[in-house]
């Protein structure tokens, strides 16, 4: 466990969840059973949640002016939007195409308000379905600059900061090739050298935690580039690396140490809980899960 000094100063979790944001990935599944974005809204405004971060599939499903409506009455903000990204193809219609839908996803953001849209940046084009249309992976970095690049144009046009996440590198290969906080703060600095806040990154610790540059990267980052932070924790063994994500307290991630790097290079925004479990949160009533991620936000995060 690391010491008081190792971690710092950090602001006081412990009388109240003000700065805790649910991620609707979370309670995507209740029980065994998808659950409508309309009624995990529902759910969060009953625990005093203050923001989510809402899934673009969710809200499509409900509809995106009833989710507008819905968080107003509730008084619910957002901590991001899940999720733009997803920028390279095999031709100039694939990549066309992306640009389009990330038009669309920033719009979207906009209309909800959201601090940020948050890019899973993509990788080889085919891959998740089994069938990569190329293996060059530079050509895919090479792709997601260009697109952007490009969407950053749009986004700033209407003043929506976009948020580069940073992947595990397991997967390289099919959702992000962007996969160290380094790489994506060389694409800020590069796209971004003024630091305007257009662009930025998000920091989910699930795929981060074990990066020996992580403090230092963060600290490069500073409060003008880190948009978003999202928590969860890293179990051992890990049954599924992708939806076998634990709840906070209960893997190996120095949550605290990290919060503390962030909030010292001045973030001091929403500790986001992204929770995918498939084989066990997720088979759990989603009130008990939102019990739980306030607990926990009050002594792990």
């Amino acid at each position: 466990m690391a010491s008081k000094a190792e971690v710092g100063a950090v602001r006081d979790f412990s009388a109240d969840h003000r700065w805790l944001s649910i991620n609707t990935a979370t309670l995507r599944k209740q029980q065994g059973a998808e659950v409508p974005l309309d009624r995990i809204i529902d759910q969060c405004a009953a625990h005093g949640i203050g923001a989510i971060s809402p899934w673009r599939d969710q809200v499509a499903a409900v509809g995106l002016g009833r989710v507008a409506k819905q968080l107003k009455a509730h008084g619910i903000g957002l901590s991001g939007y899940c999720r733009g990204g997803f920028f390279p193809a095999p031709d100039l219609s694939g990549l066309r195409a992306a640009l389009d839908d990330n038009r669309r996803a920033i719009d979207e953001a906009k209309t909800l308000d959201a601090p940020c849209l948050v890019l899973v940046v993509g990788a080889l084009p085919g891959a998740l379905e089994g069938k990569a249309a190329y293996k060059n992976l530079a050509r895919a970095r090479a792709e997601v600059h260009d697109g952007i690049a490009e969407s950053l144009r749009y986004a700033r046009e209407v003043g929506m900061p976009l948020a580069i996440e940073p992947l595990h590198p397991m997967q390289a290969a099919d959702r992000a090739c962007i996969n160290t906080l380094e790489q994506a703060l060389d694409l800020c600095d590069e796209l971004d050298p003024q630091r305007t806040g257009a662009l930025g990154v998000a920091v989910d610790v699930y795929h981060v935690w074990w990066d020996p540059k992580l403090k230092q990267q963060i600290a490069r980052a500073g409060r003008d580039r880190l948009l978003a932070y999202h928590v969860c924790d890293w179990l051992t063994p890990t049954r599924d690396l992708l939806s076998d994500r634990g709840m906070m307290g209960d893997g190996i991630v120095e949550l605290r140490k990290i919060r503390a790097w962030m909030e010292g290079a001045g973030f001091d925004g929403f500790s986001e809980v992204e929770i995918f479990s498939q084989l066990d949160w997720w088979q759990r009533p989603g009130e008990e899960t939102l019990a739980t991620c306030i607990e926990r936000h009050r002594s792990c995060v």
